[in-house]
């Protein structure tokens, strides 16, 4: 039966009155009375007072601890809660709190119960108190705000305080972070990003009072550029006879400070290995992380030519030199002009003492022998080195032949230049005149010269032999030396004399 009910049970016909030992208790005192007996006359009575301990210690193992307001116990329980009894509005009405009906006294762990009961404020368990519930701080109340000592003596609800606590936080790629007190109210999570990253975003984040943690989760980002490292800048010499020297080297170093990837390394100039012209040449590499990141380094090669004075051409000739012509291994060699001879060192070469070998020739006035047997005798001395022109006439008065020598005599800068030498035949044997310059020719080598290129005595022609000794071209009349000229340059010249034509176009003028 409900301990804190009063009932009437009725035994054999007679009144059992049940009556509470003392307050906060569940045992009784059972009396038997009468329907009109008073409590004096029932322990006077039949029942006597022997009797009546009796049913007093009958009665005693009914007394359990189920209220304890007021009694100095308190329970030991987890979560303080009381099931709920609905109690209908009349029978509340019909209560009377001015007497003390207990409920347990409330005890919210981490947590508070203020109360206001109807007795007033010694009454804080009795029927009728109202507990306002709430929790500490770092805790959430979990259950009824406020609850009721209803007159089952059970509290209206249940309700227990539970730490409040946040999420784990997801690990961030490429970090990690650090906390003050776990995943507990107020704990200070710090983020950290790993070497070579960088964080951006909230650096700190804090667990707050509604479970949930504070800013939003930051990122770790590589903004680092790589390390890249170029080799030294080096210094080379040119090869013999080259103006270009080929140059090594190795890869840079490279290393990313972030994941350690590298995706690509670009040179700009040259490859290892290639062959670089004289000079400074800058070399540049630019290395690109995953985060398209990118570093770069340089350095300088530079090469040298190891160079000789500048030679001079000699007087009455030229110089014709390989490679730059003044670089270690150039070889130049000495060419005389026409109607001069070489003396001395053909050639010289410039030695890695930066100096040139031997002593520069020099060109001489060509020394021609007329005193040969022959014609061909003669002809050969001019073989690769000069070039005739015969002048034949039938008497020094011809019209023909003073005209022509006359203008050949103004044009002997020219003549020379294009390695010309004139060879005179004037009259009728005996009194027949052959010469080269100042030079006499015999006789007989006049008749033969004048049956080798097939030379008229009867009147003025002439004729233009190369230096090969062929006959190239024939004139029956004076012609100007321009004329002449414009035909050797054009079909005559090589190569290298045409070049040494482009550089002496203006020497005679």
């Amino acid at each position: 039966m409900p301990a804190s009910s009063h009932f009437w049970e009725f035994i054999a016909g007679s009144a059992l009155k049940v009556i509470p030992l003392y307050p906060g208790t569940s045992g009784h005192i059972a009396l038997v009375l009468s329907s009109e007996a008073s409590l004096s006359t029932m322990m006077t009575g039949p029942l006597t007072q022997r009797g009546a301990l009796s049913l007093l210690l009958l009665l005693m193992p009914a007394v359990t601890p189920t209220w304890y307001a007021g009694s100095g116990y308190s329970p030991d329980e987890s979560y303080n809660e009381v099931y709920a009894e609905e109690v209908p509005a009349a029978r509340a009405r019909a209560l009377d709190y001015r007497v003390p009906r207990w409920c347990y006294t409330l005890n919210i762990q981490d947590g508070e119960a203020t109360c206001y009961s109807p007795r007033g404020g010694n009454y804080h368990s009795s029927l009728g108190t109202r507990c306002e519930l709430s929790c500490d701080r770092g805790f959430r109340l979990i259950g009824r705000k406020s609850v009721q000592c209803l007159p089952s003596r059970r509290w209206s609800g249940t309700a227990y305080c539970r730490q409040i606590r946040c999420h784990t936080l997801p690990f961030i790629t490429s970090g990690t972070y650090t906390c003050t007190n776990g995943m507990l109210l107020d704990s200070r999570c710090d983020y950290s990003c790993s070497s070579g990253y960088h964080l951006e975003g909230d650096r700190s984040r804090i667990c707050m009072e509604d479970g949930r943690w504070s800013g939003g989760e930051p990122v770790c980002v590589d903004i680092d550029p790589p390390k890249i490292r170029c080799p030294h800048s080096r210094e080379k010499m040119a090869e013999p006879e080259k103006l270009t020297a080929r140059v090594y080297w190795d890869p840079p170093l490279v290393k990313d400070s972030a994941d350690g990837t590298i995706t690509r390394v670009t040179l700009r100039g040259p490859e290892p290995g290639s062959h670089f012209p004289e000079g400074e040449h800058v070399i540049r590499y630019t290395a690109y992380d995953r985060a398209y990141n990118r570093a770069s380094c340089k350095f300088i090669v530079k090469v040298q030519v190891r160079r000789c004075p500048i030679l001079k051409p000699p007087q009455h000739g030229y110089l014709t030199c390989s490679s730059a012509g003044d670089n270690y291994g150039a070889i130049c060699e000495y060419h005389c002009d026409g109607g001069y001879e070489r003396q001395g060192t053909p050639s010289r070469v410039c030695q890695s003492s930066r100096q040139w070998s031997g002593t520069p020739p020099v060109c001489t006035p060509m020394k021609i022998n007329v005193n040969v047997n022959s014609a061909a005798g003669l002809l050969d001395q001019f073989y690769e080195k000069q070039r005739l022109l015969i002048v034949s006439a039938p008497d020094p008065s011809n019209r023909y032949y003073k005209m022509q020598i006359s203008m050949l005599q103004q044009s002997t800068c020219g003549l020379d230049l294009r390695h010309v030498t004139i060879i005179e035949l004037v009259g009728q044997p005996p009194q027949e005149v052959g010469r080269i310059r100042e030079q006499q020719l015999s006789a007989g080598i006049i008749e033969e010269l004048r049956q080798f290129q097939r030379l008229t005595r009867s009147y003025f022609n002439m004729v233009l032999i190369d230096k090969q000794g062929i006959d190239r071209e024939r004139y029956m009349e004076p012609v100007t030396p321009e004329e002449i000229f414009t035909f050797i340059d054009d079909y005559l010249l090589s190569n290298e004399e045409l070049a040494r034509r482009v550089e002496q176009r203006d020497l005679c003028e």
